[in-house]
């Protein structure tokens, strides 16, 4: 299946200056498949080494980590020889070795160039454990589980896509392709971007069997926690995992500590969302009560909201049934909004904002996402269903006159008055460049 992040890697890969790649992002994202890939497309050989699968690999980096000496062994352990340039080398799973994530030191000072990736689901778990991190020579990329732009690839609606990402101006799309887009939007909400899922529905269009692909993934990030913590904190891990999808679906999404425990206090579970954060499980979406640039200088740490990586995913957690894909448009509204906001979230993350903050004044006025770009300050208001109440967004504007404000809805592209909607399905082509013209002149 098609994955945006392709076109960065063709540009790792003709970079003069290219170092030795890490792919990081949460399991079941499709790192093992992109990377297959892109050297299957792109390579005349790739030569795959596995640290999970294949444990007795790290003796390979046991006694030495000069790189030529590393790769005569792995040409005679894969059985081709590993040319520059001319043979992707992977390392998958790399965290299981800290002593072969070292080595990619040396492979970034050999003379010669040779094509190196790795991916990893816990790297930022367990790296530094028992090596030292080969900080300045590698080259980070993440990945997501699949927007709904790479969605629409993957039902095969490549014309939707283009369309898309084509908008370029706040004008209205044509009904019939707005209703297209909501309905697949709808289908996104539930089915979500893991590509098993994705599969799964492709394969015969069973909501069932793709919950329970849902179901086992989320099975597997538990097992995870009992796998590499130990009891104490697995056991705080699985709790504030648990309730996470509980607290989205609260009016007030505002992580509260409480909810997982009577008596939790924030300092003993910093580490927790830390290790969920990490593991690319949540997003962390900061309260600001000033917003100047740069917004990070503005954050309250201890004030904050929790997303989960992927909306198919929250659904499962709570028990979201297949048929509010039939019942209009209930399905925006359910739980408070709490999918609606999570899949903005996680549209804006996939577009590059690598940090999201929200906007309170005094318990009066929230508004849910504000994002800087440009040197501009973008606030943006999310509804469920075909709302219309913009309180939150009015207070804004009154308070830091001449922003730019708008609203993400199911409506389609609308001017309304100062404010301007988006809809839900073109978050990420939000901020338009012309709308903010547009406000200024307004």
């Amino acid at each position: 299946m098609k994955r945006d992040i392709y076109k960065q890697l063709l540009e790792w890969k003709d970079d003069p200056f290219r170092k030795p790649l890490i792919l990081k992002g949460a399991r079941q994202t499709g790192k093992t498949y992109i990377l297959k890939e892109f050297g299957r497309k792109e390579f005349d050989h790739t030569a795959y080494f596995n640290f999970e699968e294949e444990p007795d690999l790290k003796s390979f980096f046991k006694d030495s980590l000069n790189p030529r000496k590393i790769l005569e062994k792995l040409s005679i352990y894969c059985g081709k020889t590993i040319k520059p340039e001319k043979t992707l080398i992977f390392f998958d799973e790399i965290q299981e070795s800290p002593k072969a994530l070292t080595s990619l030191k040396y492979f970034n000072e050999l003379d010669e160039k040779y094509c190196v990736v790795s991916a990893g689901s816990l790297l930022g778990i367990k790296v530094g454990v028992s090596a030292p991190f080969p900080t300045g020579k590698v080259t980070f990329l993440k990945l997501y589980p699949f927007s709904f732009g790479e969605f629409l690839d993957g039902l095969g609606k490549e014309k939707f896509r283009k369309l898309l990402d084509n908008i370029s101006e706040l004008k209205p799309v044509d009904e019939v392709f707005h209703k297209e887009f909501i309905k697949d939007l709808k289908l996104y909400f539930y089915v979500g971007g893991m590509p098993e899922a994705i599969k799964r529905y492709n394969a015969d269009k069973d909501l069932s069997k793709v919950r329970k692909i849902h179901k086992d993934i989320l099975y597997g990030y538990e097992n995870d926690f009992r796998k590499h913590t130990g009891k104490p904190e697995s056991i705080k891990l699985t709790n504030t995992w648990r309730v996470i999808p509980v607290q989205l679906a609260k009016e007030n999404k505002k992580f509260k500590y409480s909810e997982v425990s009577k008596y939790a206090r924030a300092r003993e579970y910093n580490e927790i969302i830390i290790w969920l954060e990490d593991a690319g499980l949540v997003y962390k979406s900061y309260n600001i009560e000033v917003p100047k640039l740069p917004l990070s200088g503005y954050k309250k740490e201890n004030i904050f909201k929790l997303f989960l990586l992927d909306i198919g995913l929250l659904g499962a957690m709570l028990d979201l049934s297949s048929k509010t894909i039939i019942e209009g448009n209930s399905l925006f509204s359910e739980y408070n909004g709490a999918y609606t906001e999570n899949f903005v979230a996680e549209e804006l993350i996939a577009c590059g904002f690598s940090e999201l903050y929200y906007w309170t004044s005094a318990r009066t006025a929230e508004v849910d996402f504000v994002l800087s770009r440009d040197e501009n300050i973008y606030p943006l208001e999310v509804k469920a269903g075909i709302s219309r109440q913009k309180k939150s967004l009015k207070v804004y504007g009154q308070k830091y006159k001449n922003s730019i404000l708008s609203m993400a809805t199911v409506r389609n592209f609308k001017h309304d008055g100062k404010i301007h909607n988006y809809p839900l399905y073109a978050v990420s082509r939000f901020p338009i460049s012309s709308f903010a013209k547009y406000q200024k002149t307004a």
